[in-house]
């Protein structure tokens, strides 16, 4: 008994030490705090990487845009080593020129619609009467042959007519954010409690999709009308297939509010004539495969620490249904706005701070693992180089423009009472969870498959999974600039007391090599 009581007394005081030794400075606190409020710049660099620069798919100009227009901003501010950096190939840039959908029989109506990216234009406008298609087997497949060439095809399926009595935005309450709830809201994908069934399902037509896409292309179908999951005009959009090089580009694809599908298949199964006009041109080349991470830098001043260095970033590229505003382009800005305030407050800290703009996040985290793999280890082989010891953490935002509420420690332990200590003076903003889970679906990933300390912030969902997620709808509109500046506090406080500190952030053991594949 006295022996158990005496480890207790132990734990303790090394938990007590460890606090001391990372009590956060409210002195620097308290003057991010006036410059994050009183000077901010967080919305300006959100409007001039959304509304100014438009949609940011991977390898797009749009994209490059961005790229470069991020790099002249922290140039401005007078950060160092500022630059693109490469991580490898990405595959076929593709942008969207026009995309027209309308009906124009039984009557004139102009139907929501998005071009699925790396398909193919329609080479000028396209007239006909779209037919039902159903498969939902392979089997069906073969019914269908020698039936669809040049012709308009839509996918026949029963509208969801369940009404939504469910707010679309919504905060987290502090009852919400305890271990059970937090563990839950992690799920499978990152935000996405997806169940066993629906997991099923999903590879399902995955599986299915592969077989399509090709039955579609040796058919000769003109279009393909998809009819997408949102409600109310909102438009979920993503692929991720066709980008790579060499790939055949998809038969053209138009992707429409679920409204209007729902109403051209109930004519069509009533057997009346529906008139589509459809103009899409989309651009297509594959030129230039390499992409780019955004890189810049504030350099620390201790002889002994100035070596290691603390990161953060969040994923630049976007989908291309909107501007890609509360994914990623808010917390881009906020990572941005961190960086302006620890230079412009002249904070001088110990170790060398980097900010890192991802690419190809969307795809498949290329952005991040490129780097990981070039500068600190290749996960299929855990043989680390000399700068993967010099990384304290990673800190990363890619949930939306939600406040923050807390941070997965991603089962690091060790961390939980420095992290404990350095949110502390941030519990009248609402953060204060501290939760042991792994989340994952973004960049930090790739950091804590090697060993790192990789993080991501828990975040007010708002009206991200909702309505705005890869969707029509993310728009700069979108953005709560409270939320953004709360954002910018906290991180421009972690990562200031992460460079500070007498030692790097505890790390977990290193893992064991992995097998080949993707990070999500």
């Amino acid at each position: 008994m006295r022996a158990a009581i005496l480890i207790t007394l132990i734990i303790s005081s090394t938990l007590n030490i460890t606090k001391g030794q990372d009590l956060p400075d409210l002195g620097v606190i308290n003057r991010i705090k006036h410059e994050a409020t009183d000077n901010s710049q967080v919305m300006d660099i959100a409007f001039q990487l959304t509304d100014q620069n438009g949609p940011r798919l991977t390898g797009s100009p749009g994209c490059r845009a961005a790229e470069a227009k991020a790099v002249k901003m922290l140039q401005d501010w007078g950060l160092s080593n500022v630059a693109l950096e490469p991580w490898g190939t990405f595959g076929k840039s593709w942008e969207n020129k026009r995309t027209y959908i309308a009906m124009s029989a039984p009557y004139y109506q102009p139907l929501i619609g998005i071009a699925k990216p790396w398909t193919e234009s329609t080479n000028g406008e396209i007239t006909g009467v779209p037919i039902l298609v159903k498969i939902n087997s392979e089997e069906d497949i073969e019914q269908y042959k020698g039936q669809l060439k040049g012709k308009m095809i839509i996918v026949d399926s029963d509208p969801d007519d369940d009404l939504n009595f469910d707010p679309d935005a919504r905060r987290y309450t502090d009852d919400d954010l305890n271990d059970e709830f937090v563990s839950n809201l992690v799920g499978e994908g990152g935000g996405h409690n997806y169940t066993p069934e629906q997991i099923a399902r999903y590879r399902k037509r995955r599986k299915l999709s592969r077989k399509l896409t090709p039955f579609y292309k040796e058919e000769g179908v003109s279009l393909i009308i998809s009819k997408r999951r949102g409600d109310m005009g909102t438009v979920f959009t993503s692929s991720a297939s066709g980008y790579k090089p060499g790939s055949d580009n998809g038969v053209p694809e138009i992707e429409i509010a679920s409204e209007h599908a729902n109403r051209i298949i109930r004519m069509l199964r009533d057997d009346q004539e529906v008139v589509l006009n459809v103009n899409i041109t989309n651009e297509i080349n594959q030129n230039d495969t390499l992409e780019y991470n955004v890189i810049g830098e504030i350099p620390g001043w201790d002889k002994k620490l100035k070596a290691e260095v603390v990161m953060l970033g969040g994923h630049l590229d976007s989908w291309h249904g909107a501007t890609g505003a509360t994914d990623n382009g808010a917390p881009c800005a906020v990572m941005m706005e961190v960086m302006r305030i620890i230079h412009t407050l002249d904070l001088k800290p110990r170790r060398t701070i980097r900010i890192a703009l991802w690419t190809g996040e969307e795809q498949g985290l290329y952005g991040s693992l490129g780097y990981v793999k070039k500068h600190f280890a290749d996960p299929t082989k855990m043989e680390v180089t000399s700068e993967h010891d010099n990384l304290s953490a990673y800190y990363n935002l890619d949930n939306g423009a939600g406040m923050i509420r807390g941070i997965y420690l991603q089962e690091n332990d060790a961390a939980r009472p420095i992290f404990e200590s350095w949110f502390a003076p941030f519990k009248d903003l609402g953060a204060e969870t501290i939760s042991i889970n792994n989340t994952g679906s973004t960049d930090h990933v790739a950091f804590d498959r090697v060993g790192l300390p990789g993080f991501q912030f828990i975040q007010d969902p708002l009206e991200y999974f909702t309505r705005t997620h890869h969707t029509n709808m993310d728009t700069y509109d979108r953005l709560s600039e409270k939320d953004m500046i709360q954002s910018v506090i906290i991180i421009t406080s972690l990562v200031y007391h992460t460079a500070m500190r007498d030692e790097k952030i505890p790390r977990k053991p290193l893992p064991e090599p992995r097998k080949k594949g993707g990070f999500h």
